[in-house]
């Protein structure tokens, strides 16, 4: 028995005994570390958005997921490491409401779970893109100078191309520069101007700046009253 315990235990006792020591320390740690939660702000990721359509609605809800578990991988997780995937594959116009309680769409660290998702349920609208071209008007402001008036505005290019959902393009009537003062102008001024449009989901396919001529002429004299 002596001899077994020379030969086989130690020549490697040193090592043996800082495995141990190791293992022990690590059951330690799995058993004491104590349960954490957690609630993170993510956006939601969508995937595989059929070319033809665009998203028409103008707001994307966040989620916020409240997750739970051991206190060490709470707290090495990275805002990155979670996030709502939602497929959107054979996706036709029209709204879809999208449900995350089951929990597929959301992807986690391995050893924390999905306690809820906020909201669980978010109702959004798809329509088809199209694109169509616009008059552009000019936005003049400012008073000419004493005897002046404005004769005529010149736009180049007159058209702009925009480009969104179906529903929202066609409903707009026209482009509108960034305002032109024209205040104390006797002659003919040009200006360099960005065209727009309100709605915030309907984009301007060429965003360089267009030129606005604005052409005063003298304003006919006022007549007195016999």
């Amino acid at each position: 028995m002596s001899d077994f315990f020379r030969r086989r235990i130690l020549p490697n006792f040193g090592l043996r005994l800082l495995s141990l020591a190791f293992a022990i320390a690590l059951w330690m740690g799995v058993v004491h570390d104590p349960i954490a939660e957690v609630a993170v702000e993510v956006p939601i990721e969508f995937h595989n958005m059929p070319r033809n359509l665009e998203i028409s609605s103008e707001n994307i809800p966040k989620l916020q997921i409240r997750l739970r578990g051991p206190q060490r991988i709470i707290r090495r997780l990275q805002p990155s490491d979670v996030y709502a995937d939602i497929d959107l594959s054979a996706l036709k116009p029209g709204e879809r409401t999208f449900d995350l309680t089951g929990g597929q769409q959301i992807h986690q660290p391995s050893g924390l779970e999905v306690v809820q998702v906020i909201p669980g349920q978010f109702h959004i609208a798809f329509d088809t893109r199209i694109a169509r071209d616009v008059d552009i008007h000019a936005r003049v402001i400012g008073s000419a100078a004493a005897g002046y008036r404005i004769g005529a505005v010149v736009v180049d290019p007159p058209r702009i191309t925009i480009r969104g959902p179906e529903k929202h393009v066609s409903a707009v009537e026209d482009a509108t520069t960034d305002p032109v003062d024209v205040s104390g102008a006797m002659g003919r001024m040009s200006f360099n101007r960005h065209a727009y449009v309100s709605d915030p989901l309907v984009q301007v396919t060429n965003p360089n700046p267009v030129r606005v001529t604005v052409m005063m002429e003298k304003a006919p004299a006022a007549t007195s009253a016999p």
